[in-house]
């Protein structure tokens, strides 16, 4: 399933919580690049929610449009309505959904222009609705499965050729949806290792290859056939994102909880390296807290982590790699908390990013969307 955002409880937690990294083994053996200069992150005007909002994805179609989805108007555990926002290239503007006729939140959005874009919702009855973006609002769209209890879809991503790809489960234990640009929906057939797990998000990439990625799975298509590498298996952990940059160099990011704990344990850092075989834990800047999203460079190769560092709350922490490590990068100081629960990248752009979240760590009247570049 897709991992929650709004972190509740964590008033009050020790230090020292979550996941012990080492340093080491294939995060070592990783080709030295540097792959970007630090960058100066600014905030950027957001349009306001309901109560309880926040931005859950991003992805960039290039300077000039970007979407953002989300969810406002929560309840603690209650779902609120759908939030949609649109970057014109000037501003960012609320998207009316209020034709959807559902509640619950929008939490994956893929694009490449005005005309290919997709989203992923889930209802208060947990049924999943697909959008796709005309030009100027969301609709939806029919996929096999619609309405099916068993079915859900947690990740999208788009290629160049107009196709879309979805990360999900069926009652049969499919796993990845693909939509030709023609409009044919076909679902394939699941790696056979990995009919149990859910994946949590599909990615793409430069060479055309289609990956899955979750706990309990990691898994590449091909266009005729899935390649299995060994997946991670954590406790109450969440995968938030995968980089492949090649069989035997993979990263993959998220959180958590480990074993027990005091009640209001904030999660630990998940930061891995894999050779194909094993994962190994890189120590990074931070070590409690979340990553949430990784991107690669135009080449596919280790670029910007998104984080939320629980001793350091008023800002967003990034990572960069600088060719040999993953070294800090920090958004402006806010007066709020600032929880980044997405990052992407613009084609063609020299401002590079987008990342969305929230400005509170709980479902309170307090948080509001939050982004910045």
């Amino acid at each position: 399933m897709r991992r929650r955002r709004f972190i509740s409880g964590l008033v009050g937690a020790g230090a020292g919580l979550g996941l012990a990294s080492v340093t080491g083994g294939p995060a070592a053996a990783a080709v030295a690049r540097d792959t970007g200069t630090p960058r100066t992150w600014q905030a950027v005007p957001t349009p306001a929610g309901t109560a309880a909002a926040q931005l859950r994805d991003v992805a960039a179609a290039g300077d000039g449009l970007a979407w953002g989805v989300g969810e406002e108007g929560r309840s603690g555990g209650t779902l609120g309505s759908p939030l949609a926002l649109v970057w014109d290239g000037t501003a960012w503007a609320r998207t009316a959904l209020g034709h959807l006729g559902f509640r619950g939140y929008l939490h994956s959005v893929a694009g490449t222009c005005a005309r290919s874009a997709w989203a992923i919702g889930t209802d208060t009855a947990g049924l999943t609705h697909v959008l796709t973006w005309d030009g100027g609002t969301w609709r939806e769209t029919d996929f096999p499965g619609r309405g099916q209890s068993g079915t859900l879809l947690t990740g999208v991503a788009v290629d160049p050729g107009g196709g879309a790809w979805f990360s999900g489960r069926t009652p049969d234990g499919r796993l990845l949806l693909h939509r030709d640009g023609g409009g044919t929906w076909t679902w394939l057939p699941a790696p056979p290792s990995a009919t149990a797990a859910t994946p949590s998000g599909v990615q793409l990439t430069p060479a055309g290859d289609v990956w899955l990625h979750g706990v309990g799975i990691v898994a590449r298509w091909n266009g005729s056939a899935w390649t299995e590498l060994a997946a991670y298996q954590g406790i109450r952990a969440s995968i938030t994102g995968l980089l492949p940059v090649a069989d035997d160099d993979l990263w993959l990011v998220g959180y958590d909880y480990g074993v027990g704990g005091p009640i209001g344990k904030p999660p630990g850092v998940l930061l891995l390296h894999g050779d194909g075989s094993t994962w190994q834990g890189v120590t990074g800047p931070f070590g409690v807290g979340m990553l949430n999203g990784i991107v690669g460079d135009a080449q596919g190769r280790p670029d910007r982590i998104a984080g939320w560092d629980f001793w350091d709350q008023t800002r967003a922490h990034y990572l960069r790699w600088d060719g040999a490590a993953w070294v800090s990068e920090r958004g402006p100081v806010a007066t709020t908390p600032v929880v980044m629960n997405a990052l992407a990248t613009v084609p063609g752009s020299a401002d590079g990013y987008w990342a969305v979240g929230t400005t509170s760590t709980s479902a309170s009247s307090a948080a509001q969307p939050r982004i910045e570049r």
